[in-house]
C-alpha cells in the first residue's frame, strides 16, 4: 500500500526538517533526494506557500505532485504587494499587466477549468477585483467586457 504526505512548502526552499522530514523520516525513504526534488519543482513559486503530495511506494520508489499556490498569491507576487486593498471598491493598490496575466494564466494551466487562453485570462482578472488590482488601467469588470470585446484578441490567441 502507497503512503501519501501532503504539505505545503515553501516554493524550492524545502528543507528537510517540519513538516516534511518528520513525516517522511519513518518511512525510510531517502529524504534528501525527495526534498531536492520538489526544490526543482517549485522552484518557479519561489516566496509562495507551495502545495505538494509525495506518494512512497511499497518499494520506497516515490512521486511528487506539485500544486499551484491559489491565484491572488500570484497575482500579488507579479505586481509586488504584500497585501491586497482593504477597500477594493474604492482604493486600488496595483496594476496587472496583460504580460502578467497571461503568465500567471499558464502556471494555472493544471487547475483551470478554462479551455482558452482567453477565459483563463478572464479568471485570473476576476480575482483581481477582492485585491484592489485593476487590469491594463481598468476595473475589473470594465476589463472583462474589454476581453469579451476582442480588445486584447490578438495577444490572446493560442495555447493555454
Amino acid at each position: 500500500m502507497a503512503n501519501v504526505v501532503e504539505a505545503l512548502v515553501p516554493g524550492g526552499q524545502a528543507t528537510p526538517g517540519p513538516p516534511l522530514g518528520p513525516a517522511l523520516g519513518p518511512l525510510g525513504v531517502n529524504i534528501k533526494a525527495i526534498i531536492d526534488k520538489i526544490n526543482e519543482e517549485t522552484k518557479a513559486f519561489n516566496g509562495m506557500q507551495v502545495p505538494v503530495k509525495v506518494i512512497i511506494d511499497d518499494k520506497k520508489n516515490f512521486t511528487i505532485s506539485v500544486g499551484t499556490p491559489p491565484t491572488s498569491a500570484l497575482i500579488m507576487k507579479e505586481v509586488g504587494i504584500e497585501k491586497g486593498s482593504g477597500t477594493p471598491n474604492t482604493e486600488t493598490v496595483a496594476d496587472l499587466t496583460l504580460e502578467q496575466a497571461v503568465k500567471i494564466a499558464r502556471m494555472k494551466k493544471s487547475t483551470t477549468f478554462a479551455r482558452s487562453l482567453k477565459n483563463a485570462v478572464k479568471s485570473v482578472v476576476g480575482s483581481c477585483l477582492p485585491l484592489g488590482v485593476t487590469f491594463e488601467g481598468l476595473k475589473t469588470k470594465e476589463a472583462i467586457d474589454a476581453i469579451n470585446s476582442g480588445k486584447f484578441d490578438q495577444e490572446l490567441t493560442g495555447e493555454l
